[in-house]
Protein backbone atom coordinates (compact mmCIF):
# COMPACT_ATOMS: atom_id res chain seq x y z
CA UNK A 1 0.00 0.00 0.00
CA UNK A 2 0.98 3.47 -0.92
CA UNK A 3 1.45 5.91 2.10
CA UNK A 4 1.67 9.49 3.15
CA UNK A 5 3.83 11.19 5.42
CA UNK A 6 5.06 9.76 8.86
CA UNK A 7 1.84 10.12 10.17
CA UNK A 8 0.33 11.46 13.46
CA UNK A 9 2.89 10.99 16.05
CA UNK A 10 -0.39 9.52 18.37
CA UNK A 11 -0.26 6.48 16.51
CA UNK A 12 3.43 5.63 16.60
CA UNK A 13 4.49 7.28 13.56
CA UNK A 14 2.26 5.29 11.41
CA UNK A 15 0.32 7.21 8.31
CA UNK A 16 -3.59 7.89 9.05
CA UNK A 17 -4.49 7.40 5.50
CA UNK A 18 -3.71 4.32 3.11
CA UNK A 19 -4.25 3.51 -0.42
CA UNK A 20 -4.76 0.47 -1.60
CA UNK A 21 -3.27 -0.56 -5.16
CA UNK A 22 -6.40 -0.41 -6.80
CA UNK A 23 -6.64 3.53 -5.58
CA UNK A 24 -3.16 4.08 -6.29
CA UNK A 25 -3.76 3.24 -9.96
CA UNK A 26 -7.21 5.09 -10.48
CA UNK A 27 -5.47 8.18 -8.79
CA UNK A 28 -2.44 7.62 -11.61
CA UNK A 29 -5.09 7.39 -14.37
CA UNK A 30 -6.94 10.60 -12.79
CA UNK A 31 -3.62 12.66 -11.95
CA UNK A 32 -2.90 11.88 -16.03
CA UNK A 33 -6.66 13.57 -16.95
CA UNK A 34 -7.31 16.34 -14.46
CA UNK A 35 -3.51 17.12 -13.01
CA UNK A 36 -2.98 17.60 -9.14
CA UNK A 37 -5.69 15.98 -6.90
CA UNK A 38 -6.94 16.34 -3.58
CA UNK A 39 -9.20 13.98 -1.29
CA UNK A 40 -12.22 15.62 1.08
CA UNK A 41 -14.28 13.33 3.29
CA UNK A 42 -17.24 14.54 4.96
CA UNK A 43 -19.91 13.35 6.74
CA UNK A 44 -22.52 14.90 4.00
CA UNK A 45 -25.81 13.64 3.37
CA UNK A 46 -25.09 12.94 -0.09
CA UNK A 47 -22.42 10.35 -0.02
CA UNK A 48 -21.84 9.16 4.03
CA UNK A 49 -18.69 8.97 4.45
CA UNK A 50 -17.34 8.49 0.91
CA UNK A 51 -13.96 10.08 0.04
CA UNK A 52 -14.33 13.11 -2.72
CA UNK A 53 -11.62 13.46 -4.90
CA UNK A 54 -11.28 16.86 -6.96
CA UNK A 55 -8.54 19.06 -8.97
CA UNK A 56 -6.30 19.84 -5.94
CA UNK A 57 -7.87 23.32 -4.68
CA UNK A 58 -11.10 23.21 -6.38
CA UNK A 59 -12.51 21.98 -2.57
CA UNK A 60 -12.10 24.86 -0.37
CA UNK A 61 -10.98 23.79 2.95
CA UNK A 62 -10.99 26.00 5.75
CA UNK A 63 -11.26 26.12 9.38
CA UNK A 64 -13.52 23.15 9.71
CA UNK A 65 -11.13 20.70 8.11
CA UNK A 66 -8.50 18.86 9.23
CA UNK A 67 -5.56 17.56 6.75
CA UNK A 68 -4.75 13.85 7.82
CA UNK A 69 -2.44 12.96 5.03
CA UNK A 70 -0.34 13.84 1.92
CA UNK A 71 -0.17 10.43 0.20
CA UNK A 72 2.78 9.52 -1.75
CA UNK A 73 1.77 7.41 -4.60
CA UNK A 74 4.39 6.35 -7.13
CA UNK A 75 3.85 7.98 -10.80
CA UNK A 76 2.65 11.25 -9.25
CA UNK A 77 4.97 13.93 -9.68
CA UNK A 78 3.31 15.61 -5.88
CA UNK A 79 1.82 14.02 -2.68
CA UNK A 80 -2.41 14.03 -2.82
CA UNK A 81 -3.69 16.07 0.78
CA UNK A 82 -6.44 14.00 2.21
CA UNK A 83 -9.02 16.30 4.01
CA UNK A 84 -11.51 15.13 6.55
CA UNK A 85 -13.99 17.75 8.23
CA UNK A 86 -13.46 18.22 11.92
CA UNK A 87 -16.53 16.81 12.89
CA UNK A 88 -15.99 14.06 10.67
CA UNK A 89 -12.35 13.84 12.31
CA UNK A 90 -13.67 13.59 15.89
CA UNK A 91 -15.19 10.27 15.14
CA UNK A 92 -12.36 8.68 13.19
CA UNK A 93 -9.38 10.01 15.14
CA UNK A 94 -8.91 6.89 16.36
CA UNK A 95 -8.66 4.94 13.07
CA UNK A 96 -6.42 4.54 9.57
CA UNK A 97 -7.94 5.09 6.99
CA UNK A 98 -7.82 2.71 4.18
CA UNK A 99 -9.08 3.93 0.31
CA UNK A 100 -9.92 1.56 -1.91
CA UNK A 101 -12.08 1.35 -5.23
CA UNK A 102 -14.89 -0.90 -5.60
CA UNK A 103 -17.62 -1.49 -8.64
CA UNK A 104 -20.05 1.12 -9.06
CA UNK A 105 -21.51 4.52 -9.42
CA UNK A 106 -20.03 7.14 -6.98
CA UNK A 107 -20.77 10.94 -6.31
CA UNK A 108 -21.29 12.94 -9.76
CA UNK A 109 -18.40 15.79 -7.77
CA UNK A 110 -15.60 13.11 -7.50
CA UNK A 111 -13.44 12.43 -10.53
CA UNK A 112 -13.66 9.08 -10.58
CA UNK A 113 -17.47 8.68 -11.04
CA UNK A 114 -17.34 8.26 -14.79
CA UNK A 115 -15.12 5.18 -14.67
CA UNK A 116 -17.68 3.38 -12.88
CA UNK A 117 -16.16 3.04 -9.48
CA UNK A 118 -16.03 4.74 -6.77
CA UNK A 119 -13.85 5.22 -3.62
CA UNK A 120 -14.42 3.72 -0.51
CA UNK A 121 -12.97 3.79 3.10
CA UNK A 122 -12.21 0.82 4.86
CA UNK A 123 -10.99 1.63 8.30
CA UNK A 124 -9.09 0.06 11.11
CA UNK A 125 -8.44 0.48 14.45
CA UNK A 126 -4.99 2.22 15.55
Amino acid sequence: MSAGNAGDPHDGGHARVELTPAAAELLRRLRAAHGPLMFHQSGGCCDGSAPMCYPDGEFRTGGSDVLLERLAVDGVEEPVPFWMSASQHEVWQHTRLIVDVVEGRGSGFSLEAPEGVRFLIRSRLI
